[in-house]
């Protein structure tokens, strides 16, 4: 990324260039990435293709104010970070279903960021509603955060296990990977019936306040201190205007659900 390509970012979240790679600005960074950028499947019922090269999700996330699901939107953050001066590692992570079963490799894309002041930082802005500022990475207690308490405990074959409120999310894989690794992961979710992105619309973010709201098909959620709201929406005007006031997503036409078929 170029110095206008940085700015142009920054400006799409909300903040200026930090004068260093330290914590506080990962957190700052973090936290503004949060409020700004939604977590969206929007592409994969839309029919449009999700590249997985930096340049591609940076043009999407900042020339075309889009968000994404965590291959996206962490790739673009590890993009941004790496431009900034931060050291950033991409790890994979396989997510934990309902039942606590692990899903599959490359389920997830999660941040290892190392600051020049307090070590290393697990960052994640992709992972829908979970910890609004990295968390400690090689902290094993609990960890408060604004989205929850946190903990991050050892698992066997040294990979870590992400805790929130006591409720495994998912568990991390050490090794250093490329983006391009992840394109088995991002093909699944976008083309299995039994990936939970081809079965449900999500667009959510972080609110200023620290609530969220989220768009799920028709269904318009907003939280604040704890207390949730819904609406129905009843046409697909008032759909398209919610997307552009609370996400500032400009589209065409509503999204359908597309459910692939079993084969």
């Amino acid at each position: 990324m170029d110095t206008e390509q940085i700015d142009a970012y920054l400006r799409r979240i909300g903040t200026g260039r930090p004068a260093a790679p330290t914590t506080q600005a990962l957190r700052d960074l973090h936290l503004a990435h949060l409020r700004s950028v939604p977590f969206e499947n929007l592409s994969v019922h839309l029919g449009e293709d999700i590249e997985l090269t930096g340049k591609a999700l940076v043009t999407k996330v900042v020339d075309a104010r889009r968000g994404g699901f965590c291959y996206e939107l962490n790739g673009a953050f590890a993009a941004l970070l790496t431009a900034l001066g931060f050291d950033v590692t991409l790890l994979q992570a396989r997510v934990y279903d309902d039942a606590g079963q692990p899903g599959i490799p490359y389920d997830h894309l999660a941040l290892r960021v190392r600051t020049e002041d307090s070590g290393d930082w697990l960052a994640d802005v992709g992972f829908g509603a979970h910890s609004h500022l990295p968390l400690a990475f090689g902290d094993r207690g609990e960890q408060a955060d604004p989205g929850g308490t946190f903990r991050i405990a050892g698992a066997p074959e040294d990979d870590l296990q992400v805790v929130k409120d006591g409720k495994p999310q998912y568990l991390v894989d050490l090794r250093p990977r490329a983006l391009a690794d992840f394109t088995a992961g991002a093909w699944y979710h976008r083309t299995s019936p039994d990936s939970h992105f081809t079965r449900s619309l999500v667009c959510s973010r972080v609110t200023g306040s620290g609530g969220r709201v989220t768009l799920s098909g028709r269904t318009l959620t907003t939280t604040v201190d704890g207390e949730r709201r819904t609406a129905e929406l009843a046409t697909e005007a008032e759909v398209l205007a919610a997307y552009d006031r609370h996400f500032g997503i400009v589209l065409e036409r509503e999204p359908q659900l597309r459910r692939p078929e079993r084969t």
